[in-house]
């Protein structure tokens, strides 16, 4: 019971880390869960979950916002979305999986650290479809392999490559992950049954903090710590879990059948 209350309140946290920056957070989730010593396919299904709806507060504050620029998502959209479904269908061995996530938690760190503190005027400039398309697709495969939206990988490109300012990107990258994770998701479905029974605490977290983190983005609030604290601790996770691989559960704790999943959300819903 306590493990679940830690790991709710994680996951609280790292919603409201993610999202202040344009993020959904499914690195940070699989950084809690990993800390909690999770199984690796409890983990790629629940971040994916636990994405979605902060992807979807994100993107429908960046839209009002005018920061979704959707000639700029698309062409990187098309090819990830079917990648991420094929990714999300295949389970990596173990150790794979683990070191995949540690390089994500890494990157994720380093966007977050390196990530100027105020937008510069720059120039863009629209990214050709030779370019944009196998890019979207290789972002897209790789999200579904780890289980998590791409984001990490995609915001970088475009600020590297100058084809958005900062909040475009942002805009285009928030949305680019609730697709891929609505994907990934899809392609995973035979795996609804590991879903940990505190799942929709988690899910509560997760709102709660998306909420609490796009607020404090529209309030204009000085994040930038924050985000730098945010990174250092998402390296410590990614070294735990490259130096730590074989201490993570085999089985995973409490789960519900896919069943029991749909019952309970349709009485949630009702």
């Amino acid at each position: 019971m306590m493990d679940d209350i830690v790991l709710t309140v994680l996951i609280f946290a790292f919603a409201v880390l993610y999202s202040s920056v344009g993020h959904a957070g499914a690195t940070g989730y699989q950084a809690a869960m990993a800390f909690m010593g999770l199984d690796p396919a409890v983990m790629k299904i629940s971040a994916l979950v636990l994405n979605i709806p902060v992807a979807i507060i994100g993107t429908v504050r960046f839209g009002r916002a005018g920061s979704l620029r959707w000639r700029l998502l698309w062409p990187f959209a098309v090819a990830s979305v079917p990648a991420a479904y094929v990714g999300g269908m295949v389970m990596l061995p173990n150790l794979l999986f683990k070191q995949a996530i540690g390089l994500m938690l890494f990157l994720a760190a380093g966007k977050l650290i390196l990530q100027p503190d105020e937008e510069t005027s720059i120039t863009t400039a629209t990214p050709p479809l030779s370019l944009s398309l196998p890019v979207g697709a290789a972002i897209g495969l790789l999200a579904g392999l780890t289980g998590t939206g791409g984001g990490v990988l995609l915001t970088p490109i475009l600020l590297f490559m100058r084809w958005a300012t900062m909040r475009d990107a942002a805009g285009v990258s928030v949305a680019f992950i609730l697709l891929n994770s609505v994907s990934g998701l899809a392609g995973q479905s035979a795996s609804v049954s590991l879903l940990p029974a505190p799942i929709w605490f988690w899910i509560a977290a997760g709102v709660a903090g998306g909420l609490v983190g796009t607020q404090l983005s529209l309030r204009h609030l000085a994040v930038s710590t924050i985000r730098r604290m945010l990174g250092v601790v998402l390296i410590i996770a990614g070294m735990k879990m490259l130096l730590n691989l074989e201490k993570i559960k085999v089985s995973p704790p409490d789960v519900i059948s896919s069943t029991d999943f749909v019952a309970n959300f349709t009485q949630k819903a009702a």
